[in-house]
C-alpha cells in the first residue's frame, strides 16, 4: 500500500515538473515570441473593436454612411521561422514590391518576431503568397477604416491612423478627433451635414478655385435658425482613406483653424452695431470726399470713388470705406469693440470640432490703439476672423439678433450664446444688404429676396508689414430674407482675378439656387413673379 503511494507521488510528481518546465518555456523563454506572434496574428488588437460609424442626412432625414469599418487582409513574416532567408526573400521580393536584400536582411535577423509585408493586400497576392507555401509567412485580416465618399467633407471628418503619440489607431483630425471616445466605444456618430448639399458645395468650389487660379477656398452654409451647419466644405482636400498620400498641411481645417481678415463683408457687422445702439440709422447721410486721414495715413475708397453725399444703406450698396469708418466714430471706439465680441469675433464659436483657433482683436485692444485702427477694422482691415466665426455673425443677422453655437452632432439641441443685437436693429441691416444686391443683380435670383455682401481684402504681408498685391474674396448672404432657411459664405483664397463680385458672388448664385430649388423653398418676391407674368 505504501509502495503504491509512493510510486502515485512519482508518477504525479513527475507530470507537475513536466508541466513546469513546459510552462516556464512558455511563459518565460519564449515570452516575445508568443506576444509578437499575437500581434502579428492581430495587427493592432485595439483597432479589432468595431469603431463607431458616422453618418451625414439628407432633406428626408436619411441616414447616410460617410465613415465605415472594413476588414482588408493583410501579409507578415515570422522571421524566426522562415527556413531559408535568402530563398524567401528572392520569391516575396516581386510581391511584396521590395529589393530582396533588404528582406534578406530583416528574415535573417531572428530576433524580429514580425515583419509586415502588405497593407491592405489584394486577394491575388494573398493566393500568391500562400501558394508559394513559405513557412514563416502568414495573411490574417485587420480592421481598417474606410470613406465610401473619398474626399467629400475630409477636413470635417479627419481620419483614423497612428502618430508619435498613438501607436493603436486613433481619431485623428475633425469628427474621428473630438468624438473619439464615442466612436471608439462602438458608438454611431449623425452629423448634420446634408450629403447633396455637401457634393454640390465642393464641386462649386473646386471648380471656383480651378478657374480662377486659387490657392484653395471654404464654403459654409448654415441653418441660421439653429446653428446647425449643413455644409463644410475646403479646398485642396485629401482622401481620407488614403491620408498617407497627401501632405501634413491639407488636414487642418481652414474654416475653423485659420484667420484671415475679411474686409467689406465686415461693413454689415458694423452697421448693425451702430443701429442697435442707436447711433445712426439707415438713412442717416455723411459726405464722401474720397478719403479721410488719421493718424497721418490715408485711407480711400476701394474704387478710388468721390460719392458725394450718400446715405448708410448707400454705404452697403457702393462699399463704401470711408462710410464704414464714419459710422464706427459715431457708434465710438468703446462700443464699437464691445458689440465685436458679442458678435463672438474674437473668440470660440464652441463649434464641436477639434483645433479651433480664436480670430484676434488685438489690433483694437492694444495699450496704444489710435484712431486708424478702429477705422480700418470698421471695414475689415487689421482684425481676423475664421470663416465659421463670418458665417456664424451673419447669422445673427439672419435670425433677428441672436448668436447661436454652431454645431454639426445631430444629437446636439440649438443653444443661444446670447442676444447680440435687437429683431428691428437686424431687419433694417438686412434690409441695406438686400438693398445691395438688387442694386448689384450679381447674387440676385428672380421671385426671391437675397441679402448679402461682398468683401476683397488684401493678404498681409507677415515679414515685411503692410499687405501684399494678394487678394482673398468673401461673399456672404443668406435666403429668403421673409424666413432665412441658409446663411452661406463662400471664401477665395488668392485669385488671379481683383474682384469678389466676378468670382465669390456668382458663384453664391449657383449654389444659393440649388439649395433654394432643393429644399422647395417658396419664393418670396411675388411681386416680381406677377409682374414677369405680364
Amino acid at each position: 500500500m505504501a509502495f503504491r503511494f509512493f510510486t502515485l507521488i512519482l508518477i504525479f510528481a513527475t507530470l507537475f515538473g513536466l508541466l513546469g518546465l513546459n510552462l516556464y518555456r512558455l511563459q518565460v523563454k519564449k515570452t516575445d515570441y508568443y506576444v509578437e506572434r499575437a500581434l502579428a496574428r492581430d495587427g493592432v488588437a485595439e483597432a479589432q473593436i468595431r469603431r463607431g460609424q458616422i453618418f451625414f442626412t439628407d432633406k428626408h432625414g436619411s441616414a447616410i454612411p460617410i465613415a465605415l469599418n472594413r476588414d482588408y487582409p493583410f501579409v507578415y513574416a515570422v522571421p524566426k521561422e522562415i527556413e531559408d532567408p535568402g530563398v524567401a526573400a528572392r520569391i516575396l521580393a516581386p510581391l511584396v514590391n521590395e529589393g530582396d536584400e533588404r528582406l534578406e536582411k530583416d528574415f535573417s535577423n531572428k530576433n524580429n518576431l514580425y515583419r509586415l509585408l502588405i497593407d491592405k493586400a489584394s486577394v491575388n497576392q494573398v493566393s500568391e503568397i500562400k501558394n508559394s507555401n513559405l513557412k514563416g509567412v502568414y495573411s490574417a485580416k485587420k480592421l481598417y477604416r474606410f470613406y465610401p465618399y473619398g474626399s467629400l467633407a475630409s477636413h470635417l471628418l479627419g481620419f483614423v491612423g497612428v502618430n508619435d503619440e498613438n501607436i493603436f489607431p486613433t481619431g485623428l483630425y475633425g469628427v474621428e478627433k473630438i468624438y473619439n471616445g464615442d466612436l471608439f466605444d462602438g458608438k454611431d456618430l449623425n452629423l448634420t451635414i446634408d450629403r447633396n448639399l455637401q457634393a454640390q458645395s465642393e464641386e462649386i468650389l473646386k471648380s471656383l478655385v480651378e478657374k480662377f487660379g486659387a490657392s484653395g477656398g471654404t464654403i459654409i452654409i448654415e441653418d441660421p435658425k439653429t446653428g446647425k451647419i449643413l455644409t463644410l466644405a475646403n479646398v485642396p482636400d485629401f482622401d481620407p482613406s488614403e491620408y498617407s498620400k497627401s501632405p501634413v498641411n491639407n488636414f487642418l481645417n481652414p474654416a475653423v483653424s485659420f484667420v484671415y481678415e475679411p474686409g467689406s463683408v465686415f461693413k454689415p457687422i458694423t452697421m448693425a452695431a451702430g443701429i442697435d445702439s442707436q447711433s445712426f440709422t439707415s438713412g442717416t447721410t455723411f459726405y464722401d470726399s474720397g478719403s479721410v486721414t488719421l493718424n497721418g495715413k490715408t485711407i480711400n475708397n476701394w474704387n478710388k470713388k468721390v460719392y458725394g453725399k450718400v446715405t448708410m444703406t448707400n454705404v452697403i450698396e457702393q462699399s463704401i470705406n470711408t462710410g464704414a469708418v464714419f459710422a464706427e466714430r459715431l457708434i465710438g471706439n468703446e462700443k464699437f469693440l464691445n458689440y465685436l465680441k458679442n458678435f463672438g469675433l474674437g473668440e470660440n464659436s464652441q463649434i464641436d470640432l477639434p483645433d479651433e483657433v480664436f480670430g484676434s482683436l488685438r489690433n483694437l485692444e492694444k495699450k496704444r490703439v489710435e484712431a486708424i485702427d478702429f477705422a480700418t477694422a470698421s471695414f475689415g482691415q487689421g482684425t481676423a476672423v475664421t470663416p465659421i466665426q463670418m458665417v456664424n455673425a451673419f447669422s445673427v443677422l439672419a435670425n433677428g439678433g441672436l448668436l447661436m453655437r454652431p454645431y454639426i452632432n445631430n444629437n446636439l439641441k440649438p443653444y443661444v450664446l446670447r442676444r447680440v443685437i435687437s429683431v428691428e436693429a437686424a431687419r433694417q441691416v438686412t434690409e441695406m444688404m438686400k438693398s445691395a444686391v438688387l442694386k448689384a443683380q450679381v447674387a440676385s435670383i428672380p421671385g426671391y429676396q437675397i441679402a448679402g455682401k461682398t468683401g476683397t481684402a488684401q493678404v498681409p504681408d507677415f515679414k515685411q508689414g503692410g499687405y501684399t498685391d494678394e487678394l482673398i474674396h468673401t461673399y456672404i448672404g443668406f435666403a429668403p430674407t421673409s424666413d432665412p432657411h441658409f446663411v452661406i459664405l463662400i471664401k477665395l483664397d488668392k485669385p488671379q482675378a481683383d474682384l469678389a463680385g466676378g468670382t465669390v458672388v456668382p458663384a453664391f448664385k449657383e449654389l444659393a439656387q440649388f439649395v433654394l430649388n432643393y429644399y422647395n423653398i417658396a419664393p418670396d418676391r411675388l411681386n416680381e413673379n406677377l409682374e414677369s407674368r405680364k
